[in-house]
Order: C-alpha cells, then structure tokens, then sequence
C-alpha cells in the first residue's frame, strides 16, 4: 500500500504544473505519439517532440512522465521598444520574399498552434511587438529588440523598403499605398501593394513602431526657409518636361510639395519647378524634391529691378523686349507668366521698390538706379525700342498713356517711336525701364530779365512752298547745315515767331534749340583792356601816321526782332564777330585815310557822328538798333603830339601870362574893397564924429566968435610982434645957409666930391657909434696883425686926421672878453 501511495504521490507530484504570474511553460512530448514532419523544429498536437503551445499562468494538470514542462519568464518589450518576430519554424517564405507573409489569429505570436495551423512561415515576420509582456514560445520564435523611431520637431523621417513590390520602371520612389499608418503596419503595406525602395511618403515628428527590418528609416531636417528668403524646388521624379521648356509645370494638390504622391499623381514633371516655397516650415522629401533656399528680392527705394524670363515664348524679330502679359502678380506667379504666353528675355515691365518672392531660376533680376531728374534740370528721354522713326525727323512723335515713360508696354501699344523723344521728364523720381529708354540730364533753360528766347523748332509741319516764297520775299534768308532758316508761325518747323519771356523753361534741346538774346543794351569795346573783346584799332591817316582808335559800340535786339535777327545772323556772337567787327574796323580805317592824323584827332566828334551813321544804317539790315558809336580816345604818333604839345605849351603860357595879369588886377581892386570893409566901421564912427564935430563947431563958433573979436586986437599985436621975430630968424639962417653952401664949394673944389662924401660917411657912422645904433668892435674878436692892421690902415685913409683910438674907445662894450 506504501509502495502504491508513493507511486500515487510521485504520479501526482509530476501531474501539476503551477506556473507563476510572469511565466510560462514550455512543454515537451517524450513519447507516446506522432513523429514529426522533416524539417519541423516544433510539434503540433499529438506529436512527439516541443509542443508549440505553451502554458500559461496558473495550476495545469499534466499525464505523469508524458509532457515535461520547463517554465520561463515572459518576453517583455519596455516602452519606447519594439519587439521584431524571427519564426523558427513554419511553412517557406515565397520565392522574392524577405518576410514571411502574415497570418491571423496567433494573437501576437503567443498561440503558436494558430499560427502554424494557419500556415505561418518561417523567417523574419513583417509585425512587431508592441511594448508589454508576451507568451511567446522561444522554440518557434526568436524575439529581439529595438528601439521605437522617433522622429522630434524639425525632422522627417525618410523610408526605404527592403521588400514589396518592384517600383515601375522608370521611376525613383515607391508609390505611396494607404492602410500602413505611417509603416507601422508593415503587413498592410504589402498586402496593399506597397513597393519596395525609396519610399515617397515621409515620416511627420512622433514616436513610431516600424520593423526596421522591412523599413529603413533615415532621419533628415525639415525645410525652414526664413522670412526673408524663398525655396526653389527642383523635382528629381516625375514626368518629363516637354521639349523647348526648362520648367516644369505647375501642378496642384502637393500641400507646397510636401506630398510626394500627389505631384507625381497630378503629373507633376521631373526637373525644375516655377512655384516658390515662401517662409515657413515644410516636411518636404530631401530625395526627391531639392531645395535651394535664396534670399528674396528686394528692390531698395530709389531703384528699379530688371527682370530677364530663363523661359517663354520667343521675343518677335525686331523688338528687344517681351511684351507684356497679366497675372504674373510682378513676376511672383511663374505659372500665369507661361500661360499667358509670357517671353523669354528682358522684359518690358519693371519691378518697382519693395520685396519680392520671385523664382529666380526664372526671372533673374538685377536693380538699377531710378531714374532721378534734379532740380533745374530736364530729363531727356532716348527710346531703344519702338516703331521705326521716319526719315527726316529729328524727334519722335508724341505719344500718351505711358505715366512719364514708366509704363514701357504703353508706349509700346500706342506705336512709340524709337530714338529721341518729344516729352521730357521734369526735376522728380521715375520707374523706368533702362533697357527700353535712357534718360539724359540737361539744364532747364533760364531766360533772366532783360533777355528773350528765339526758339529755333526741330518739329511741326515743314512750311508750304508758299510760304517759303513769302518768307523769302520779305526776309531774305541765311542758310546753316545747307537749308535755310526763316522765321514762321507756332507749328511750323524753323525759327519761331513768338519769343519766350523770362523765366524758366523745361524745354528738349533736341526739338527746340532756344538761343537766348539780351534785348537790354549791349557794349562791345576796342581798346587795350585785358578783358574787352577786341583790341584798339590801327588806322592810317591821310598824311600816313599810324592813329590808334578806342571805340566803344552800343547796340540793341528788341524783342519782337529777335527772331529775324537769329534767322540772319544766328546769335548775338555771329553778329559781334562776323558783322559789327568788320563793320567797325572798315568804317574807321576809311575815315582815317581821308583826313590827316591832327584833322582826324581835332574833328573827334565829327568822325565819331559820321561812323554812328553808317553802323545804324548797316545794323538795320540784320534787324539791330545801334545806340551809340563812341571814340573814347584818339593815340597819335609820340613825334606828332610832342610838336602839337610844345604849341599848345606855348599857347596856353601866353594866356596864363594875361590872365595872370588880369588876375593882379582884380586882386589889388579887391584889395582895396577889403580894406575899406574892414574900416567901415571907424568910417562910420568918424562920420558920426564929425557930425558931432560940426554942431559943437556951431555952438562954438558962436561962442568963440565974441571971444575972437576981443581978442582980435590982442592977436593983431602978437601977430606983429612974431613976424618981427621970424623975419630976424629967417634972416639969420639965410646968412648960415649961404655961408655953409660956400664952404661946401670951396671944400668941393679943394678935396673932390669922393672926399667929401667919404667925410660925410665919416659923420654918419661917427653919429650912430655915439648912439650906439653901429658896433664897430665885436664882442669876441681874433685877433690877427695882419688883419686888423690892415682895417686900421683902411680907416686912417678913410679919415684922415681923425683921432681912431678915442673913436674906437667909444664903441666899446664896457667888458671885453678874454682873448681865445
């Protein structure tokens, strides 16, 4: 019984299997059943060998010493891990297969049975394990592990395949098949036709479980273009361009070519593409588009940008532009630009300041400066495209419509002329095409008071035969560059009728030639200043002396004669150089040789009236008013004017002599006129005085006239008593003087008259010595014996018997000084 009970025990003991929470067990068949098939690694039911099934988590009952069972732990797959299938067992994969094709029901390879019963194959298994914890059996299925795909912002995933389908030929990228959730469902890939290689479909930012066995995955940046740049694509698959056409066309659906499929669906054509990527954020696919990021144009301000189409239509024979087409949204929309039959070539329209998303490996672009016309200036414009300008003209006819040449296609359009246009462009900015019209800067021409302008026109109707024969007849005509100028109405070609007053004038010197005429008066001068025009002129008079002439000429354009005097002689210059020069230089000389070299310097006034004569007769003829001819000096021959110096010399002493006489004369009357002015004031007083004098005379005389008669009588005695005494005194004097004169005769004949005029001397100087009104002897004397010998000698000859020591002793100063 013991033997039995333990037998029963050891049964039991080897009947239960109790497997923990996290195992399994594996259980094998030793005997009692099928062999299995060859080449089978694990067996079915009822056969001997490792079963496929496992056992779970629990208590499980076993027939004793039949089944072994081996428990060991689950398969885990950690998050963020993926679990790749290898089936050890199994039917064989199909001939071109990598993996084997998937079956249902094996519940993530944890019911062996069904998978093997369904027909599952051996080899790498398309489904991966998700993260948890399988019951898997190792004998059927080799599990390993890999890391999750995680694609983080910014990236893409790029897909290869290493199984499917073959890609078409003559393709590059796999076509995008639905049902694989981002290759995650590797068996829907393929059941859905998916195609082995490069896939075109790419991988947004997240986390993936994609059996990289069947997928390569390769991470590449997503496409940032900055705010201020563009991408150009460029499509490596695709349909081919057609021949004569560099871009591909545009195709839509592509979400900005992040949908590979959709441009190849929609036909979109390998090579370079016309739409641009603004800024942005894109998950394009690297392989199959490439991208060039390049900065946007942006045309500063004060410039114009240029543009050059790399594709279009060809530009027509004869014209250097593309004409303009609609749409293009300034060259932005490559696609309008070609269908609406856009040109290749530089193009007519302008790009004005601003930024711009334009395909550059379409349109290239270049700016050029704006066209600025300053102030006091014109801008003159040149056509280089247009209708041919007919023969004879100068100007191209006017046209409108093209804003101030800005709007080329306008121009254009209304049959604009090629070469120098009739409009020009006032002091502002302008947007102009450089390639259609350039743009030449002149002054404004200014006309100050005082001055007219004669405006000479290059346009208008050419005036009739009639005319010509008219104007000739009343004006006569000048001719330049061989045709002849006249003077004709507004609208007609030639000299224009009407002048410009003062001001300003925005005026195409190519049609209009304005010659600018002072009409206030003009001085031309001839004489030996470094700044006059001409030097003095040289004539020879009649008797042959060379006379040099200053003359200065005064001369005037009124306005309304202007014109006929440009149409003469063409400007003011011409007239001064050509007509006044000569006409000065002949009138002189002529009236030089016919009068003598004094005639003509003493007939100043006369020769300068007769020359203002003949230049006003001559100046009419070219339509000038002559207001003065004057000679401002006459220079004769040195010789000629020393002898007319001398003479006039002489002249003009003899009557400086009589005027100075008469001048004495006047002078002593005006003297005397002084000097009784001056004494009019005792003369004055005197008269008063004696006036005075004369009443006190009556009042004395009445007086006195008793008083005289009393003493008449005393007086009548005195009287004779007086002339008693006179006639004694006269007689004595009378008797002195005879006496004296006798002496004197006798003294006469016996000395000489020098002596007695030597005494009388004697007595002179003798009688101012005692007065002391002489002085003989000087205050300091050198003595010397030889002179003052000699003078003493002199003075005893002088005075003999004269005492000259007591005469000397006289004169003597009172101290003598010390002799030196």
């Amino acid at each position: 019984m013991l033997a039995i009970g333990a037998v029963l025990i050891v049964l039991l003991v080897n009947s239960i299997v109790i497997v923990g929470g996290e195992e399994m067990a594996l259980l094998e068949r030793r005997w009692l059943g099928r062999k299995m098939p060859q080449g089978r690694v694990v067996a079915q039911p009822g056969e001997v060998g490792i079963q496929a099934r496992t056992l779970g988590p629990g208590l499980h009952l076993l027939i004793p010493f039949l089944f072994k069972a081996t428990k060991i732990p689950f398969v885990t797959i950690a998050d963020a891990e993926i679990g790749l299938v290898e089936s050890i067992d199994g039917h064989a994969v199909l001939p071109g297969k990598i993996f084997a094709e998937p079956v249902d029901g094996h519940n993530s390879f944890q019911d062996a049975e069904a998978f093997l019963r369904n027909g599952g194959q051996k080899g790498p298994q398309v489904a991966v394990l998700p993260p948890g914890k399988y019951r898997i059996n190792p004998y059927l299925f080799r599990v390993d592990k890999a890391a999750m795909i995680t694609i983080r912002d910014h990236e893409i995933g790029i897909v290869e395949a290493t199984d499917g389908d073959p890609i078409p030929a003559g393709r590059i990228f796999a076509r995008t098949v639905a049902g694989h959730q981002a290759f995650q469902d590797g068996a829907g890939f393929l059941r859905n036709g998916g195609q082995k290689g490069p896939q075109i479909d790419v991988i947004p930012p997240g986390n993936y479980r994609i059996n990289p066995l069947l997928f390569k995955v390769s991470k590449s940046a997503a496409v940032s273009i900055p705010e201020d740049s563009i991408g150009l694509i460029e499509a490596t698959d695709g349909e081919p361009i057609p021949a004569g056409r560099i871009f591909a066309r545009v195709v839509k659906g592509h979400d900005a070519y992040q949908s590979g499929q959709a441009f190849i669906d929609n036909g979109g054509q390998k090579g370079p593409q016309i739409d641009v990527l603004p800024p942005g954020l894109y998950r394009i696919h690297p392989n199959l588009f490439k991208l060039q990021i390049v900065p946007a144009i942006v045309i500063e301000k004060g410039a114009v940008g240029v543009v050059l189409a790399q594709d279009g239509l060809p530009i027509p024979t004869g014209r250097l532009l593309a004409h303009r087409v609609s749409g293009h949204d300034n060259f932005e929309n490559g696609e309008a630009f070609l269908n609406q039959g856009g040109q290749k070539g530089p193009q007519i329209d302008v790009l004005l300041p601003g930024t711009y998303r334009i395909n550059t490996a379409l349109f290239a672009v270049r700016t050029a400066p704006a066209t600025v016309v300053e102030a006091n200036h014109v801008g003159l414009v040149t056509a280089l495209d247009g209708i041919p300008l007919p023969e004879n003209e100068y100007v191209a006819r006017q046209v409108g419509g093209h804003d101030d040449y800005q709007n080329g296609s306008a121009f254009l359009t209304q049959e604009g002329q090629r070469g120098p246009q009739l409009d020009v462009l006032r002091p502002g900015t302008y947007y102009i095409n450089p390639l259609l019209f350039t743009v030449e800067l002149d002054k404004v021409a200014v006309i100050e008071r005082g001055q007219v302008g004669v405006v000479v026109s290059n346009v208008g109707e050419a005036p009739p035969e009639e005319m010509i024969r008219r104007l000739s007849a009343t004006q006569g005509s000048t001719q330049e560059a061989g045709q002849e100028r006249y003077v004709v109405p507004k609208g007609f070609r030639g000299i224009q009728e009407e002048v410009a007053g003062p001001g300003s004038y925005y005026l195409n010197r190519r049609a209009f030639m304005a010659y600018i005429i002072d009409t206030t008066n003009i001085t031309i001068d001839w004489d030996e200043q470094a700044d006059t025009r001409f030097d003095e002129l040289t004539v020879i008079s009649k008797d042959g002396f060379p006379i040099q002439v200053s003359v200065k000429v005064v001369i005037r354009v009124r306005p309304d004669q202007a014109p006929y005097m440009v149409a003469k002689v063409g400007s003011v210059d011409n007239l001064i150089q050509h007509v006044i020069h000569p006409m000065i230089d002949s009138s002189f000389r002529n009236q030089a040789s016919t009068a003598s070299a004094m005639d003509f310097l003493q007939s100043r006034s006369e020769e300068q009236a007769k020359a203002e004569a003949r230049v006003r007769a001559d100046l009419e003829k070219y339509h000038v008013e002559c207001v003065s001819v004057l000679i401002c000096q006459i220079k004769l021959p040195a010789e000629l004017m020393e002898t007319q110096t001398k003479r006039i010399i002489a002249e003009q002493q003899l009557e400086m002599y009589k005027m100075e006489q008469r001048s004495q004369v006047e002078r002593t009357q005006m003297e005397k006129m002084r000097a009784t002015a001056d004494q009019q004031p005792v003369l004055v007083a005197s008269e008063i005085a004696v006036q005075v004098a004369q009443q006190k005379k009556s009042e004395m005389v009445t007086l006195a006239e008793g008083e005289a008669r009393s003493k008449a009588l005393d007086g009548e005695g005195e009287g004779n008593r007086l002339r008693l005494i006179g006639d004694g005194e006269a007689a004595k004097i009378s008797a002195i003087g005879e006496a004296t004169a006798l002496a004197y005769q006798k003294q006469t004949e016996a000395l000489g008259e020098d002596a007695i005029r030597s005494i009388k001397l004697v007595e002179l100087i003798s009688g101012a010595i005692e007065r002391g009104q002489l002085k003989i002897v000087p205050d300091v004397m050198v003595s010397g014996s030889g002179a003052s010998e000699g003078f003493m000698a002199q003075l005893a000859r002088l005075l003999p018997g004269m005492d000259l020591g007591q005469l000397l002793a006289r004169g003597k100063p009172d101290v003598l000084p010390p002799p030196q």
